[in-house]
């Protein structure tokens, strides 16, 4: 596991400057500490930084074939490496060391462009070929390793796993897109292939992109696509449970201590249950919670611990504002509004004191289908014909209920939300089931120059464009195109990046996302249960209060936190002088939310959070922050 930096300038011009690559590769230690290095090839110039994980002899990096035409860094896992491997040499290829990586680019040497087709794992990579004079860069296929790139007026490309290593080459720009923090307030993430920062892309999942006579061109070559058997239930859940088990074992190949992230919800006990019955050795597992009971999973990952015998480390997290928000800034260098990115962090600080990789039970709510929203779409469709005055006047009437105005997960508040959006067309009314922010609300925030500069506000529906199929299929695959890339997956990379932590998803394994994705419905959904068909090929493996439970969501009470301990910060940081110069949000409606919030008239925590991220991103990595610095 690594992290990766470079650039290619165009032809003719200086070559790369060595420290600047150094630089960059410098600003990605914690992705690999254990080694790091620098090629000057002419053009171009690549740099890593290493985490020991398989190879920890001889698998350093920058690789090269034998007559070093072709040179590759690296960042992620190759599960299939041993037979990629073995096929090459047969061929007459010679690799070096024992590990994945030294196969690339004598696959890149077979197959070309295409070679990514044939790796199985979690990647992003950068192939120089120095006979063409050509670079491309890859990502794996559902977005598990980032990777960040921007092309300049003068036809130099530079990219890098983290946006803190781009911002260290001198030409890339700080200026903020106003449009996408839009967009970023309205989902609580930035969605898409561009960051907040003008002219910074990241790299789609599944995609390429070749820099070749100073032309930038992205292609995919994969996208989830279902693949329907004819199969009886049985053989359904029978298969999902061999799909499971398989994902997993590949996975626990290491050469350093592994372990596993247990929240109590289905998915990472499912890994915890599988990891138990592949692995020789007890497993190791970490968990987090809180204080609160109704937002304390404890119990419930204890209860699998118990179960299966592991080595269980748990962690209590207390907000200590002065000391957590500013370090959760410094790693999250995009604008990142998901307050579970907190507990998320401390648990894999926590967990790699004692191990160097975790598996973890990420993408099994887009896989299998658990989200409660896929549910609320589908039975919204069924009440179109409800007048829409009729829905607006009971939403209205809900919400004269405290709970439906002070307690997200409530079901006054969630019923509220679902009667807002019948009528919707399918688009909007799955992009309202996801905004942070709504529409009024945000014209209300941005002052009337931001909003000139930013032009016609975002919606949900208009971020996410519609379902990508019919049903409940239509909607998984929304998901894994844009809230699984773009928010989870990058939340789990940067959060465990941060300690040097490699993070594993077996359940989205690709070739066990395409079976689940086959599925038929009742075997996603019955009623108001999800998962149906990953809970049934687990069944006798976990303990019934966790196999019962209903979706949950990693929660965290920053509800309480900011009428309580972060009441002041929040304040501080929303409403100070460096808030205040940037002339984006107007601080009159930035107060009517604090306050509301603080009487208790309306639950904003999650939205007074991702103000408070916006705004220490923006004094960290914006040209604000740089003048200011100066």
């Amino acid at each position: 596991m690594c992290g990766i930096c470079g650039v290619v300038v165009a032809e003719g011009r200086e070559h790369p400057d060595p420290g600047s690559v150094a630089r960059a590769t410098s600003a990605i230690r914690h992705r690999g500490p254990d080694h790091g290095a620098t090629a000057a090839l002419g053009r171009c110039s690549l740099g890593y930084r290493r985490l020991r994980v398989i190879d920890l002899a001889t698998g350093d990096q920058p690789v090269e074939n034998e007559n070093g035409n072709v040179v590759v860094v690296f960042n992620g896992e190759i599960y299939n490496y041993r037979a990629l491997r073995a096929e090459l040499e047969s061929q007459g290829h010679i690799l070096s060391g024992a590990g994945d990586t030294p196969a690339l680019p004598h696959l890149y040497e077979r197959h070309g462009d295409s070679f990514v087709e044939y790796l199985d794992g979690m990647f992003a990579l950068a192939v120089w070929d120095k006979s063409r004079q050509r670079l491309l860069l890859a990502r794996d296929r559902f977005g598990k390793k980032p990777l960040l790139w921007t092309q300049l007026q003068d036809g130099t490309v530079a990219f890098a796993s983290e946006l803190k290593a781009l911002l260290t080459f001198p030409s890339v720009g700080r200026e903020v897109d106003l449009e996408r923090l839009d967009a970023y307030l309205t989902l609580g993430y930035v969605p898409g292939n561009r960051t907040a920062l003008q002219g910074i892309n990241r790299l789609p999942p599944g995609c390429v992109l070749v820099v070749e006579n100073g032309v930038a061109t992205v292609s995919r070559y994969w996208q989830l696509q279902a693949k329907p058997r004819r199969l009886r239930d049985e053989e359904w859940i029978a298969a999902v449970r061999e799909g499971v088990l398989a994902a997993v074992r590949k996975r626990l190949v290491a050469d350093v201590p592994l372990g596993a992230l247990l929240s109590g919800g289905i998915d990472s006990s499912v890994v915890v249950a599988a990891m138990a019955q592949e692995s020789t050795e007890p497993v190791r597992t970490f968990s987090v919670g809180f204080p609160e009971a109704r937002y304390d999973e404890r119990p419930y990952a204890r209860a699998v611990a118990e179960r299966f015998g592991t080595i269980h480390e748990e962690l209590l997290v207390e907000p200590d504002a002065a000391a957590l928000l500013p370090r959760l800034a410094d790693a999250y260098d995009e604008p990142f509004g998901d307050s579970s990115a907190l507990p998320t962090f401390l648990v894999c600080e926590h967990a790699r004191h004692f191990v160097t990789v975790a598996l973890a039970g990420d993408g099994g709510d887009e896989v299998f289908g658990g989200y409660e929203r896929y549910r609320a779409h589908a039975l919204a469709a069924r009440f179109d014909h409800m007048p829409g005055s009729v829905a607006s006047a009971t939403a209205r009437g809900l919400r004269l209920l405290p709970a439906a105005r002070k307690e997200p997960r409530s079901a006054p508040f969630r019923a509220a939300r679902f009667l807002d959006t019948l009528g919707l067309d399918p688009a909007e009314r799955y992009g309202q089931l996801m905004q942070v922010f709504p529409l009024e609300l945000r014209r209300s925030l941005w002052t009337d120059e931001a909003r000139h500069r930013i032009g016609e506000l975002a919606t949900g529906g208009s971020l996410l464009g519609p379902p990508r199929g019919a049903g409940i299929t239509g909607l998984q695959l929304t998901d894994v195109e844009t809230y699984l890339p773009d928010d989870l997956l990058y939340k789990a990379d940067i959060a465990s990046m941060a300690h040097s932590l490699e993070l594993r998803a077996p359940l989205l394994d690709h070739e066990l996302a395409e079976l689940a994705l086959g599925l038929p419905d009742h075997l996603r959904l019955d009623g108001s249960t999800g998962k149906v068909a990953l809970r049934r090929a687990f069944a006798a493996d976990l303990p019934p209060q966790v196999l019962e439970r209903r979706k949950a969501g990693f929660g965290v009470p920053v509800a309480r936190w900011f009428r309580d301990e972060l009441r002041d910060l929040a304040g501080d940081v929303l409403l100070g002088t460096t808030a205040r110069s940037r002339g984006q949000l107007r601080p009159e409606a930035v107060e009517n939310l604090l306050r509301e919030h603080s009487e208790g008239s309306s639950d904003h925590g999650a939205r007074i959070w991702a103000l408070i991220m916006l705004e220490l991103w923006q004094q960290r990595y914006t040209s604000d922050a740089t003048s200011t610095a100066a």
